[in-house]
């Protein structure tokens, strides 16, 4: 018996026990369908993640004070953003700003919100890839020269405060003190960095006149500093010429720790990918799991089938089919129960990954890659345990099968 044979048998044999079929082939619909929707689901949030933080740029390099290490004092200052601004100390960076912040009320009329208040350098939004402006303009270095009570406000902010008014030329106050508005930005459309409710101040003003705290020297300090390197390949060169110009800035003995902390956003998107590629691998193993669990079920229907089909079987080694007809066509009643289930199981799993993204609102992606991994293991889970029951049907002595009742 050629293969094709063995193949329209196996179908025959399914065929006529079709309910059961079906409810065998459950096990593996519902482990394949669990794989696809739950590696869809990791593989869109994944994706999502990494969309987000490649929009803010991946070429930013965010310098922090590290508290532990610097005794209670803010470590930086706008010396050390003039140092790294030098060309020839910093060749790997194309811009640096700053950044001072805290949490204030924000009055306007009638309307108040408590926001995040930020003193920023003049271009500090423009490192930070917030170009858009709704109305207005950015604040000006003219603006930190002058100490001007100035403000940019979030998309989301000035919603709040002027519902009904166009905000430019508007006075809000923070701490007692009138700021007026000179632009109102786009909405930031990221759900990973939404700065829209935020308000944006000169440095120099807000230094003055709500954060007046000073690095262990008496320099006014900073909370923040953004640096953009020149490239996305020059990345490491610049984070290396940042660590050196800084602890030559605050004097750091050659074994002592920095007082400061340094993330790039390359060295955060690989610790995501890294976090969401094992979460999904975690996903997709837990789902597998099932899909061993129906292979569990094709094994014991097999079983079932051989001790059903023990006469059958007999007269067909009677009438010369070898043993491994009898094995190949065992076999691929098997596998085709797996691969039937399997192909099921991408359609079901499909439609699921795209109900429970829209009912969460997150993006799913149906890879490929997942895709032939599913198929591939659903037709090993038949393979591999179907191989017992194919055997041992094989193994039948023809004499003792005729006499089955």
């Amino acid at each position: 018996m050629n293969l094709s044979e063995s193949f329209l048998t196996a179908l025959d044999s399914l065929l006529a026990n079709k309910m059961r079929a079906v409810l065998t082939m459950l096990g593996v619909i519902i482990g394949v369908a669990a794989v696809i929707a739950l590696m869809a689901i990791g593989n869109g949030v994944s994706e999502s993640i990494t969309g987000e933080i490649s929009s803010i740029g991946t070429n930013l390099i965010l310098i922090m004070p590290d508290m532990e290490n610097s005794g209670g004092y803010l470590p930086l200052s706008l010396a050390d953003v003039e140092a790294l601004s030098d060309p020839l100390r910093a060749a790997a960076l194309s811009q640096v700003a700053a950044s001072v912040q805290g949490n204030q009320e924000v009055v306007y009329g009638g309307a108040s919100i408590n926001t995040t208040v930020a003193g920023v350098t003049a271009n500090y939004l423009t490192v930070n890839n917030q170009t858009e402006f709704q109305s207005g303009d950015d604040l000006t270095q003219n603006d930190l020269d002058n100490n001007a009570r100035v403000a940019v406000l979030g998309a989301e902010a000035a919603a709040d405060l002027f519902p009904d008014e166009y905000p430019i030329g508007k006075a809000v106050k923070i701490n007692g003190v009138s700021y007026q508005v000179v632009g109102v930005l786009e909405p930031s459309g990221s759900a990973m960095n939404n700065t829209d409710g935020d308000v944006y101040l000169p440095l120099t003003t807000a230094q003055k006149r709500l954060y007046p705290s000073r690095t262990r020297s008496g320099e006014k300090a900073v909370s923040l500093i953004t640096a953009q390197a020149a490239s996305e390949e020059q990345t490491d060169e610049a984070v290396e010429q940042v660590t050196r110009i800084l602890r030559e800035q605050h004097d750091i003995a050659y074994a002592a720790d920095d007082d400061f902390s340094i993330l790039s956003q390359t060295s955060l998107l690989e610790t995501f990918d890294t976090i969401t590629a094992t979460m999904t691998a975690f996903l997709g193993s837990i789902a597998g799991i099932s899909l061993v669990v129906g292979g569990i079920g094709i094994m014991n229907i097999m079983l079932v089938s051989v001790t059903e089909r023990t006469r059958e079987i007999g007269i067909r080694k009677a009438v010369g089919a070898l043993k491994r007809d009898i094995l190949v066509q065992f076999l691929l009643e098997s596998v085709v129960l797996s691969v039937l289930g399997g192909l099921l199981g991408i359609l079901l799993g499909g439609l699921a990954s795209t109900v429970v993204g829209n009912l969460l609102d997150v993006p799913t992606v149906v890879g490929v890659d997942t895709v032939l991994m599913s198929s591939g293991f659903a037709a090993a889970v038949g393979l591999i345990f179907g191989i017992y029951p194919a055997w041992r049907a094989a193994s039948l002595r023809p004499i003792e099968a005729l006499r089955y009742e």
